[in-house]
């Protein structure tokens, strides 16, 4: 199984961006996704994760309102849109898949990683 996440850059407070991340090797559509964090000095965090089917939905408080996620299992890629971005969403971002369909919170809980993709929000 590979990850490729893309979509990451260097962006102001207040804009938006697409992050996604395209799967190979596992029939995707039978996996929960995520998105986790891991900013300098701190532990990789939740951010949010997705059924297979693509629903439902689940999002950590800091991101809420503000972040969605989605899945497009006909290509096998799933997304983050995120928008109002803030300094302290910076941190590279993960994508996981998990063995199963059941969404979780948990990076314990995901077999596969992907590379990660840098997010940077500074004025």
């Amino acid at each position: 199984v590979q990850l490729q996440a893309s979509g990451g850059g260097l962006v102001r407070p207040g804009d938006s961006l697409r992050l996604s991340c395209a799967a190979s090797g596992r029939t995707f559509s039978n996996a929960a996704m995520a998105w986790f964090r891991q900013a300098p000095g701190k532990e990789r965090e939740f951010v949010a994760t997705i059924r297979g089917s693509g629903s439902p939905t689940y999002y950590a408080d800091p991101v809420k309102g503000r972040f969605t996620i989605s899945r497009d299992n006909a290509k096998s890629t799933v997304y983050l849109q995120m928008n109002s971005l803030k300094p302290e969403d910076t941190a590279v971002y993960y994508c996981a898949m998990r063995r199963t369909v059941v969404p979780s919170a948990y990076p314990n809980d995901y077999t596969y990683w992907g590379q990660g993709t840098q997010v940077t929000v500074s004025s």
